[in-house]
């Protein structure tokens, strides 16, 4: 009975231990959370309900409700306008660069020389080129192929309609795509190096073919893998400064007359269709299993 109680001590004292690790490694992130984050958070919120005017004593706030709401979405064509432009990259974006990740992920798998090399080689571009390059490359039409109009593949895609704006989509965006996909290599390496090697063994004696070790194995085992990496695209390409929608919120923080408050409606909008994006995406991931259980 002593022993039972010593060993529940014991236990208890380990997970004790274990949770203090835990919340000592989040601390510095819930320390600026709360410093850095939350207040700005609850305060934009609060403008976005009120007229700011800017006096020589300081900002004067006057209630107005949804009123910068209502004029974002139903007066405001330029903001609608963006609000789309924003979503369908988006839309196009995260599935190609997803995708891309993966594909690049299983090759970089592989065993062959100079393989830690090409792993650097791909992760290589997110540190050198940072935002503000990158928002250069953008502005002045370098992240994209150089005149692609000119190659043969490029015009027959193009004259396919509908089923090569995907494609002509890359092609134009080519660039950008393949400095948003640095993390998403990592996170999918990482996902592929914690399969069991055995699982293949097996199915290859079975006679399995490399395309079914793929739908059979690497896809079922990498799903949590793609949830994290379409979630995280989703955010860091809503989140872009070049977007349509971010430069419409930036163009209007300043307008007389609606100085901070505007901006601040817009984002909260932007907010949440990007919310509702992401929840469409666990909803699409979800453990069906699990769920009829």
């Amino acid at each position: 009975m002593e022993k039972a109680k010593r060993k529940k001590r014991f236990t208890f004292t380990l997970r004790a231990r274990d949770a203090v690790t835990g919340y000592a490694f989040l601390l510095p992130w819930i320390i600026g959370f709360f410093v850095f984050t939350m207040y700005p958070f609850f305060y934009s919120i609060f403008l976005s309900f009120n007229n700011v005017t800017l006096a020589p004593g300081g900002m004067i706030y006057e209630w107005v409700g949804f009123t910068w709401y209502i004029e974002a979405i139903q007066h405001s064509t330029t903001f609608t306008i963006a609000l789309i432009e924003s979503l369908q990259s988006v839309i196009f974006s995260v599935p190609i660069i997803v995708v891309t990740c993966l594909i690049i992920a299983i090759l970089l798998n592989g065993h062959f020389r100079g393989r830690a090399f090409f792993r650097a080689l791909f992760f290589f571009p997110a540190i050198v080129i940072s935002g503000p390059v990158i928002n250069e490359l953008i502005a002045n039409n370098a992240a994209t192929i150089v005149s692609p109009g000119q190659y043969t593949i490029y015009n027959f895609i193009d004259n396919l309609g509908i089923v090569g704006t995907p494609l002509i989509y890359v092609f134009d965006h080519i660039v950008t795509i393949l400095w948003f996909s640095e993390v998403q290599i990592l996170i999918f390496l990482a996902g592929l190096q914690k399969i069991s090697r055995p699982l293949y063994e097996a199915a290859s004696i079975d006679g399995a073919s490399s395309w079914q070790f793929f739908w059979k194995i690497t896809l079922p085992y990498m799903k949590p893998m793609i949830l994290i990496n379409t979630v995280y695209t989703i955010v860091v390409l809503s989140g872009f400064s070049t977007t349509p929608v971010n430069e419409e919120i930036r163009n209007h923080m300043r307008t007389i007359g609606r100085v901070f408050s505007y901006s601040s409606a817009l984002s909260w909008i932007s907010f949440v269709i990007t919310f509702l994006l992401i929840g469409f995406v666990f909803f699409l991931f979800r453990d069906k299993e699990r769920i009829e259980i």
